[in-house]
C-alpha cells in the first residue's frame, strides 16, 4: 500500500469487536471529529503495548472496512497467531488506540462511467464492502459486478450483507464462488472453483471494456491479473492491492 494523502493522527477507543468469518473478526472504533475518507483508503493502526516484540513493529495498515457515510470506523483481519494480532484481540472495549492516514488511492474513478469488476480473496473484500455500502448510499450510477472467492460460506466475510445489499442497489450484481463448498454441513448452491476467464464472460459481458479492481493474498492477485491480461485487459484497466497476513 502507498500512502499518497497527508496523514493525521486520532486516538481513537475500541468499541466492540465481532466475529464475521471462520479466523475472521471486525473491529470498531469511534470516529474521530474530522474524520473524513475515500472508500477504499486504509489507516495505519497502532498498539500501545504488544504482548511481544515483532520485527515489524507495532503498527499495521489495514484497509477501513466501513464507508464514509457510516458513523463508525471498521477494520477487519483475519486472526492469526501474532502479538499484534493477539493484542488487538484480547485488548478491552474501551481501549484507545492511535491511527493514523487515511492513505491510498485505490478508490472508485470520478470520472469513468465504465463496469467496474471487483474480483476479491477472502479478507481482500474489506475495501470493496467500503466501496459498496457508500454506492448504495449515494444511489451511484456505477455498474459493479463483486465476484467474491472463499474455500466455504463460513470463511465469507461480509457475503450475507452483500448479497442482500444487490437488492437495494440494481446497479450491483453479487457472485459469490466457493473452492472448497462441500467442507463442513452448509449447503452452497452458488458458483463453485477458482475465478477463472469462464467464470468471468458468464457474469461480464462488455469482459474487455469493463474496469478491474482485484484484492486478495498475493499469489491470488498475481494469478488473476495474469488470468485478465490473457483475457485481453489492458494493464491499465487493472487495478489491485495484496493483503500479506501479519
Amino acid at each position: 500500500m502507498i500512502k499518497l494523502t497527508k496523514p493525521s493522527l486520532y486516538h481513537v477507543a475500541l468499541k466492540k469487536r465481532q466475529a464475521i468469518a471462520t479466523g475472521k473478526m471486525a473491529f470498531y472504533f469511534d470516529r474521530p471529529p474530522g474524520f473524513t475518507f475515500t472508500a477504499g483508503q486504509f489507516i495505519d493502526l497502532s498498539l500501545p503495548n504488544l504482548s511481544k516484540a515483532e520485527p515489524e513493529g507495532h503498527t499495521r495498515a489495514l484497509t477501513l472496512a466501513s464507508s464514509p457515510s457510516e458513523q463508525h470506523l471498521m477494520v477487519a483481519t483475519r486472526l492469526r497467531d501474532t502479538a499484534f494480532k493477539r493484542t488487538l484481540t484480547d485488548m478491552s472495549i474501551g481501549a484507545s488506540i492511535d491511527i493514523e492516514g487515511p492513505f491510498g488511492q485505490f478508490i472508485l474513478p470520478t470520472d469513468d462511467s465504465r463496469t467496474i469488476v471487483f474480483l476479491a480473496g477472502g479478507i481482500g473484500i474489506t475495501p470493496f464492502r467500503s466501496m459498496l455500502v457508500e454506492s448504495a448510499h449515494h444511489k451511484l450510477s456505477h455498474r459493479i459486478i463483486l465476484i467474491y472467492s472463499n474455500r466455504h460460506p463460513k470463511d465469507a466475510a461480509f457475503l450475507d450483507e452483500l448479497q442482500t445489499l444487490q437488492k437495494e442497489n440494481e446497479h450491483f450484481t453479487c457472485i459469490g464462488t466457493m473452492t472448497s463448498p462441500n467442507r463442513g454441513t452448509e449447503i452452497w448452491e452458488g458458483e463453485t472453483g477458482r475465478i477463472d476467464q469462464v467464470m468471468l464472460k458468464k457474469y461480464v459481458k462488455e469482459t474487455e471494456k469493463a474496469l478491474y479492481y482485484v484484492v486478495g493474498p498475493p499469489a491470488m492477485v498475481n494469478g488473476l491479473r495474469k488470468m485478465l491480461e490473457s483475457a485481453g485487459i489492458p494493464k491499465t484497466d487493472i487495478r489491485s492491492e495484496e493483503f500479506v497476513g501479519y
